[in-house]
C-alpha cells in the first residue's frame, strides 16, 4: 500500500497532466527536494513490476511514461542527496549543480573537438585552470574529464606507462605491449580496486607488488624504498590521498622523493580527499600532493556534482596526450585551441560534462568548497567523538578527513545495527571489512551534511546498537563470518 507520499504520486499530483512536460518535471524536482522521503528503498519488488514487463507495440503518452519512472524511482533510490546518507562516497548534488546539469541535457551537446561544441571546450580549457589553482599542482598541468575516477585513473596510467616505456627506448602506441621491457608497479595493500583494475587493463596486472601499510593504512616508505630499490625496469608508484575505508593520506612527500629518485612516476588516486587541498586549514595533511605526476579524482564525490564527473590530471601534457590522442579522417579538429577534450581522456563522444564543473566551481569558489569540506570533516571528527565514547564501539582509525571507520562486534551484528539503521530511516550507512574485521565505515560527503547530521546519527546509531543483542547474547543468532 503506498504510503502519502507514494501516493500523491500515484494519483497524479506530482505529475499533472495539465502541465507540458519540462513544467512536470521542474514541479516533480520541487516536490522531491522540499518533501521528507524514506533514507531506504521501500519495494524494490514493486521496481520491478514497475520497470519490467513486454515492450510495448504502440508506446505511451509522455506523462505516463515519466508517471511510471517516477513511481518506480520512488521504490529504488538510494539516498544519495539526503544529509544524513553515510553510505560508500558518494556526496550529493548541489543546486546550482542540478540546475546546470539540465542545461547540459538541453544543450545536448557532444564533447568531442571544439567543432562539436566550442562551449564545452573553452569551460573545459576554464576549469583546468581553475582546479589546477584551487588543487596547488605545478603550472601545465593539464586535464580530461572523465566519466569517473575509475577512466580517470586509467587515463593517468597509460600516460605513466607511455612516459615509463618512452624513457626505455619503447614506443608502446606502435609498438605494443609484447616483448616491451618491463615496468614495476608498485601500490598499497589498500589500493582501491579501480586502480588495479586499470592496471591490468593496460597489461601491467603481472608486474605489481603491494607495499606494506601501517596501522592507519598508510603506505610504509621503507618498505616501498625496499622495492623500488630492486624493481626491474621502470617504475610506476600509486599512492592513495584518502583510502577508501578510514581516510587515511599517505605520505605523500617522502613517497615523492623515493619514486623519482628511482626515475619513476608516482600517480594518486585521490578519488575525494583531493578536494580537501581547497581548505587552507586541511590542506597541510596533503603535504607532498604537488610532487606527483598524475592525479585522479571525482567531482561527483566531495564536490557534489551530479553523477558523473571524473578528473584526470597530470604534470607531463606531453605523455598524457600521446597515450591518449589520435586521429580521424572525419574529425575536423581545431589549432585554435591546442588541443581537444577526447585527447584527454579514453571517451570520443561525451556529455559537456565540463558545463556543471565550471557552474559549481564559478557558484561555490574557493571558500564555498572548502567550507563544505571543512564542515564534512567535523561532522566526522563529532561523529566519532560521540560514537567511541560508547563501550563496545572502537575506532579503527584517526579520523583524518571524512571517513568514520567502527567496529561494533562481530559480522551479524554488524549487518543487523546497518539494518537498523537503514531500514528505520535514520540515516544510510555501509558495511566494510577492516584487516579482516567487520567494521562500519561512516562517510560524511553531502554538502548539507554538519554538526546537526552527526548529533542525530550518533543519537541513532547508538539506540539501534543498544536495542540489538550482543555478539553472545541468547537469540542473536550469531552465526560467524563464515555463515551464509
Amino acid at each position: 500500500m503506498p504510503d502519502s507520499r507514494g501516493q500523491r504520486i500515484a494519483d497524479g499530483h506530482v505529475i499533472p497532466e495539465d502541465l507540458d512536460l519540462l513544467e512536470s518535471v521542474a514541479h516533480y524536482a520541487r516536490f522531491f527536494l522540499e518533501t521528507p522521503r524514506p533514507v531506504h528503498p521501500r519495494d524494490p519488488e514493486r521496481l520491478g513490476q514497475l520497470l519490467g514487463g513486454e515492450l510495448p507495440e504502440e508506446g505511451n503518452g509522455e506523462h505516463v511514461t515519466l508517471r511510471r519512472l517516477v513511481e518506480a524511482g520512488e521504490s529504488g533510490l538510494l539516498p544519495s542527496g539526503d544529509s544524513h546518507s553515510f553510505g560508500y562516497v558518494v556526496g550529493g548534488a548541489l543546486p546550482i549543480g542540478i540546475a546546470s546539469d539540465w542545461l547540459v541535457s538541453l544543450w545536448d551537446q557532444c564533447a568531442a573537438v571544439y567543432e562539436t561544441s566550442p562551449l564545452a571546450t573553452v569551460a573545459e580549457q576554464v576549469c583546468e585552470e581553475w582546479l589546477v589553482e584551487l588543487f596547488g599542482l605545478p603550472t601545465g598541468t593539464v586535464m580530461g574529464l572523465t566519466s569517473g575516477c575509475t577512466t580517470a585513473n586509467l587515463a593517468c596510467l597509460s600516460a605513466a606507462r607511455q612516459q615509463q616505456l618512452h624513457a626505455l627506448g619503447w614506443e608502446v602506441n606502435e609498438q605494443g605491449m609484447r616483448q616491451s621491457p618491463p615496468v614495476s608497479v608498485l601500490t598499497g595493500r589498500n589500493t582501491h580496486a579501480s586502480g588495479l583494475r586499470c592496471l591490468r587493463l593496460l597489461g601491467l596486472g603481472g608486474q605489481i607488488a603491494q607495499v606494506d601499510s601501517d596501522a592507519d593504512g598508510r603506505m610504509d616508505a621503507h618498505h616501498l624504498a625496499e622495492l623500488a630499490a630492486s624493481a626491474p625496469g621502470g617504475l610506476i608508484v600509486c599512492a592513495q590521498v584518502g583510502s577508501t575505508d578510514c581516510g587515511s593520506v599517505d605520505p605523500l612527500a617522502e613517497i615523492a622523493s623515493l619514486t623519482h629518485a628511482h626515475g619513476g612516476w608516482l600517480h594518486l588516486d585521490a578519488a575525494y580527499g583531493m578536494w580537501a587541498a581547497a581548505s587552507r586549514t586541511l590542506r597541510s595533511r596533503l603535504s607532498g600532493l604537488e610532487l606527483a605526476d598524475s592525479w585522479s579524482c571525482d567531482g561527483h564525490k566531495w564536490l557534489n556534482t551530479p553523477y558523473d564527473c571524473g578528473i584526470a590530471l597530470c604534470a607531463h601534457p606531453e605523455p598524457f596526450s600521446d597515450a591518449e590522442r589520435f586521429s580521424a579522417d572525419y574529425l575536423q579538429t581545431s589549432e585554435r585551441t591546442g588541443s581537444d577534450p577526447m585527447d584527454r581522456r579514453v571517451e570520443i563522444s561525451q556529455r559537456a560534462r565540463a558545463l556543471t564543473l565550471w557552474a559549481i566551481l564559478h557558484h561555490e569558489g574557493r571558500d564555498g568548497i572548502a567550507r563544505i569540506i571543512e564542515r564534512n570533516c567535523s561532522a566526522a571528527s563529532e561523529l566519532a567523538h560521540l560514537l567511541e565514547k560508547e563501550p563496545g564501539i572502537d575506532l579503527l582509525a584517526p579520523v583524518t578527513l571524512n571517513q568514520v571507520l567502527l567496529r561494533i562486534g562481530e559480522e551479524d551484528r554488524t549487518r543487523r545495527v546497518v539494518d537498523t539503521l537503514n531500514s528505520g530511516g535514520a540515516c544510510w550507512v555501509t558495511p566494510t571489512t577492516w584487516k579482516g574485521q567487520a567494521a562500519i565505515r561512516i562517510s560524511v560527503s553531502n554538502w548539507q551534511s554538519g554538526r546537526e547530521s552527526a548529533e542525530a546519527t550518533a543519537s541513532a546509531f547508538l539506540q539501534a546498537y543498544r536495542d540489538g543483542p550482543g555478539d553472545d547474547a541468547p537469540g542473536s543468532d550469531a552465526r560467524g563470518p563464515g555463515a551464509a
